[in-house]
């Protein structure tokens, strides 16, 4: 039976990847089931039940996710995105995040940020300082872009489910090792992870991975998750600098307080968290 689980894991974690690679693309539930080498019938019912949502919706997720991060984050034209973005993205995109895509790009979870930073704002959004103590995780590497660690996330929690691991305290997490200004997309690396204690048995095909000790900065965050570059940017550029802390050498993560799967972009509630130490 575990060998099947496995198996049908397998076939999840390779049909989310290649939704992922090809989300421009015209993609339909027989090319998926191409991927995942079951009929038609039976896959979608079983991604369905695995993922907590419909193929449709994933793919209609994560598209708008995409074209959500190039309003915020670049200059590209509402129409290509809108092109790029498939489906009546007008509307699909207005209902997803309260806004149409014009208003977006002026107003959304990064304006604010934005405004901040060009004002060199250090007060703005309220930032707590918090002494972690190191944490044994369970977790998934990720290479590549860091809005797609989401994928490494649904690996890890169908592991955790079918080690009979995942329970309503389960955290999500996730921890970001380089500069997305300074490495190139796909080579950013990344990984979800969740706390486990001490004695818990790693699940085959995951990872230990040891969350170090230290003093971390918390802003807490509201919001789609393609807004947050401007977040991190006050935080590193205009928050850090007038702190009277250091950055450290450790990583830093994020946590998710609730789930993209069920919650709108808009209502996403994150803390960011950014190692620091005593300037010296």
């Amino acid at each position: 039976m575990k060998t099947t689980e496995q198996s049908y894991r397998s076939r999840h974690e390779r049909v989310t990847a290649y939704l992922h690679a090809n989300l421009e693309n015209d993609i339909g539930i027989e090319e998926l089931s191409e991927v995942a080498c079951l009929s038609s019938y039976h896959w979608y019912r079983i991604y369905t039940a695995m993922s907590g949502e419909t193929v449709a919706n994933t793919l209609r997720r994560l598209r708008l996710q995409r074209a959500a991060d190039r309003l915020a984050n670049s200059d590209m034209e509402i129409a290509k995105i809108a092109a790029l973005a498939q489906d009546a993205f007008s509307r699909a995109f207005k209902e997803a995040y309260n806004d149409s895509p014009a208003a977006y790009r002026q107003r959304g979870s990064h304006a604010a940020f934005k405004a901040a930073n060009a004002k060199a704002d250090a007060q703005g959004f309220k930032v707590s300082v918090e002494h972690l103590n190191a944490v044994r995780c369970i977790s998934v590497p990720h290479a590549g872009p860091y809005l797609q660690v989401d994928a490494a996330m649904g690996q890890l929690f169908g592991t955790l489910a079918q080690a009979e691991l995942l329970g309503p305290q389960t955290q999500m997490q996730a921890i970001f090792y380089d500069d997305p200004d300074l490495v190139a997309e796909n080579q950013l690396r990344s990984a979800a992870c969740t706390p486990c204690s001490d004695d818990t048995e790693i699940p085959s095909g995951t990872k230990e991975l040891l969350r170090p000790a230290g003093s971390y900065a918390k802003l807490e965050y509201t919001g789609a998750y393609a807004d947050m570059k401007d977040a991190y940017r006050w935080l590193y550029g205009v928050w850090l600098p007038q702190s009277g802390y250091d950055i450290s050498d450790r990583p830093g993560f994020e946590s998710y307080l609730n789930s993209p799967v069920d919650t709108k972009p808009a209502d996403l509630r994150s803390n960011i968290y950014l190692p620091i130490e005593v300037a010296s």
